[in-house]
């Protein structure tokens, strides 16, 4: 099988050649071979390392299926998504448990799911208890950290635990960091109201990334220090954004990429309601929502309260290059190169000899400022197309 695009980092015509699911080679044709009609940009595949649900299909309701894990990564190949983390937020512990397990399950039943699932991502319970901080996680269930309990979720989960969301100044939270990055997890850093100490503590310790860097905080901070600018001046934090325009306003987003540079990583944080038409809702978490065409999804009592992202990655890349000023280039290596690179996946986010097949390609009107995923191929197979 054998895939022909723009190599979106110098625009050269190349042909990446996949045998078993595997890139085998990729070479650039010469000016005799190119083809006669226009061709799309190729990247490798797109990752998005913060997913709660899509298109009603939902990891964090009260009885998640396989048909969700299924939903969920057919729906994103659509988007241009070929890997990503489905993300089990705070809940009680029998709730955390069964998305686990049937998120393992579908894993071990669907090859097209286990190629597209990179691991779980735990966000909470060892969260903030404060408003703000806490964001929409329910306070009840809210607790420190506990070897023990991780470990019999991350039994319930097949292992496939790999990244876990929790606050640094909870109690405990610097040793069982430690404890987790010995295991190979990803530790990151969110739903937090912790001290400059306290963050510095977490780096030492292990923790390499922030989870949706400026939300999930409260709305009204001292100039400085915070813990904002705390984990936007650590170079060893990877910071997580959701460009949605909405979560963070332009000039926020903006400012806050061009601060954390090439460790800056998009990451759409999806909830159910992504992907479906505007209207009002009801969800488990958040309870009556309103979703408007221009993606804003709040709460219908509260409309500043915002009730999770209705962002896809292909906007997300549209905004990172209207607002903050990006080439195509830099905005594709926050869905690739970069999120592989945090999670430590060393044959991920680029197309080189021996890494999965994972592609995705798409055309960019520079005029329109517009994303349109064309084609997605997982694992040497297409799995979308848009004609």
């Amino acid at each position: 099988m054998k895939w022909i695009g723009k190599r979106v980092e110098d625009g050269a015509i190349i042909q990446v050649n996949v045998i078993n699911g595997v890139i085998e080679t990729v070479t650039q044709l010469a000016e005799s071979d190119l083809p006669n009609e226009p061709v799309p940009w190729i990247s490798a595949g797109w990752i998005d390392l913060q997913v709660n649900g899509l298109a009603g299909f939902d990891f964090n309701s009260e009885h998640p299926s396989e048909e969700d894990v299924l939903g969920v990564t057919n729906q994103l190949w659509k988007l241009g998504v070929t890997n990503y983390l489905p993300t089990v937020i705070t809940g009680s512990s029998r709730r955390i448990s069964d998305a686990l397990t049937i998120i393992a399950k579908a894993c071990e039943s669907s090859e097209e799911v286990r190629n597209s699932v990179l691991g779980i991502h735990l966000e909470g319970p060892y969260l903030a208890e404060q408003d703000g901080p806490r964001g929409a996680h329910e306070l009840q269930y809210i607790c420190d950290p506990d070897v023990d309990q991780f470990h019999q979720w991350q039994q319930a989960a097949g292992n496939q635990i790999k990244l876990v969301t929790l606050a640094p100044e909870k109690q405990g939270a610097v040793d069982f960091i430690s404890k987790l990055v010995q295991e190979g997890i990803v530790v990151s850093i969110g739903h937090t109201q912790a001290s400059t100490e306290q963050i510095e503590a977490a780096v030492v310790a292990g923790a390499t990334v922030s989870t949706h860097l400026g939300n999930g905080s409260h709305p009204i901070l001292p100039r400085h220090p915070n813990y904002i600018w705390d984990q936007l001046a650590e170079d060893r934090l990877w910071g997580c954004f959701i460009a949605d325009g909405h979560h963070l306003s332009p000039n926020t987003l903006k400012a806050m990429i061009r601060s954390k540079g090439d460790k800056a990583i998009l990451v759409s944080d999806a909830v159910k309601f992504a992907s479906m038409p505007p209207g009002e809702y009801t969800s488990v978490i958040g309870g009556e929502v309103v979703l408007h065409e221009s993606g804003r999804l709040h709460t219908k009592h509260n409309p500043s309260i915002l009730a999770g992202s209705a962002l896809s990655v292909p906007i997300g890349i549209e905004n990172a290059i209207k607002y903050v000023g990006l080439s195509l280039v830099e905005a594709i290596e926050m869905v690739t190169k970069r999120p592989a690179a945090a999670m430590k996946l060393e044959h991920y986010g680029s197309l080189q000899k021996g890494a999965p097949a994972n592609m995705t390609l798409f055309s960019f009107d520079p005029n329109e400022g517009k994303v349109r995923v064309m084609e997605t191929v997982l694992a040497g197979r297409s799995v979308y197309n848009a004609d």
